[in-house]
């Protein structure tokens, strides 16, 4: 499979995993070690330190912002976030969409390029507003306004609930958005850049990125792990029902990775948030109840599969802690999705930075 002159192919078991399509200094993810490094920083650690506003000024701004930057940050998400509420009376039926993801890629579309660095801004707040209020409609009620003088986090949780959210969830929720905001040239991430390398627009780029999300290979399944953990029950049920669904062949829900050949790094940056949202009172025994199943999936599949490593991934503890968070497991990927939305964004500007069209070759098979 050859490419153009700034693609280059790495050996790999298919022969076609492994394109290197960009020079990027965003996220490099190491699956043999189980490191993820986003600007610099290992994911566990950002998410120990993190704000979703300090990760937007990370992303965007190559280094990790000041007091006074996160400020800023907070106050344009804050006026996004307005902005893009005022636009919820013209979505027509967008919102009224049975799928969370299908509502937000059409409500994204109405957000209007202006080609400067204030469309990053816009599209963060926009989906942010948008995911909250198809969670806040599928609960039944009206899409709330937002509030400027909370955090991003805190207002989503908010715009949700329609009632102010605890600091713990708080934490916890801005916990998934810092772990999340970045992975290397996963398949949404790879879409934005090939639309940014046409030299079309920023919106167009997350528009499509939120298509290649919508798909299940690539937006997970961290509703199906509490749905697993739901129909175990019990600690004592655990290993015999693993035990059927590993004998009838299907998969584990929340466990083995395309690109990591040990524990998903954060899959630890999440169970350690959601340890500390357990020890400020206010979990369930869900925690507990995860890592029992984590352990004996881990046993059970190691007998049956030796060569091939499956170990929990981000979705394990995803489902754990934003259930903990009170995010219905229905609005899970469009939570992703607002966070990120802030990795599209630098992508996109990083492949303008580029100025060349992602054109790779294919190999004709054919008659």
């Amino acid at each position: 499979m050859k490419a153009t002159p700034d693609v280059s192919e790495t050996p790999t078991a298919s022969g076609l995993d492994g394109l290197v399509v960009a020079h990027t200094a965003l996220s490099d993810v190491d699956g043999e070690q189980g490191r993820l490094v986003i600007r610099g920083y290992a994911v566990e650690d950002l998410v120990a330190r993190a704000t979703f506003e300090d990760v937007c000024g990370l992303m965007w701004d190559g280094a990790f912002p000041p007091a006074e930057a996160r400020e800023k940050m907070r106050a344009a998400l804050a006026r996004a976030r307005e902005q893009a509420f005022a636009l919820v009376p013209g979505l027509g039926d967008a919102l009224d969409a049975a799928d969370g993801m299908e509502a937000l890629r059409a409500a994204t579309g109405h957000v209007r390029a202006t080609g400067d660095a204030t469309d990053r801004v816009q599209l963060t707040g926009a989906i942010g507003v948008f995911a909250a209020a198809w969670a806040g409609k599928q609960a039944g009620h009206a899409p709330v306004a937002p509030s400027p003088s909370l955090s991003h986090a805190a207002d989503i949780l908010r715009m949700i609930d329609d009632a102010a959210a605890s600091p713990a969830r708080v934490k916890a929720l801005d916990a998934y958005l810092c772990c999340v905001v970045d992975h290397g040239m996963n398949a949404s991430t790879f879409t934005a850049r090939v639309v940014a390398s046409t030299g079309s627009d920023l919106v167009s780029a997350v528009v499509a990125a939120i298509g290649a999300l919508k798909g299940p290979l690539h937006g997970g399944a961290p509703g199906p792990v509490l749905d697993m953990l739901d129909a175990i029950g019990t600690r004592e049920r655990a290993r015999p029902w693993l035990e059927g669904e590993i004998n009838a062949r299907r998969r584990i829900m929340g466990m083995g990775h395309r690109i990591y050949r040990v524990r998903d790094p954060r899959a630890a940056a999440l169970e350690r948030a959601a340890s500390e949202f357990e020890q400020s009172g206010a979990a369930t025994d869900r925690l507990t109840m995860a890592r029992h199943v984590e352990r004996e999936a881990e046993q059970l599949l190691a007998e049956r599969h030796p060569d091939r490593p499956l170990k929990a991934n981000v979705e394990f503890y995803t489902a754990v802690l934003l259930e903990a968070a009170g995010i219905p497991r229905t609005s899970f990927s469009p939570m992703f999705a607002a966070s990120r939305v802030a990795g599209w964004c630098a992508h996109v500007e990083e492949q303008r930075q580029v100025g060349r069209l992602i054109r790779p070759a294919s190999k004709y098979v054919g008659p």
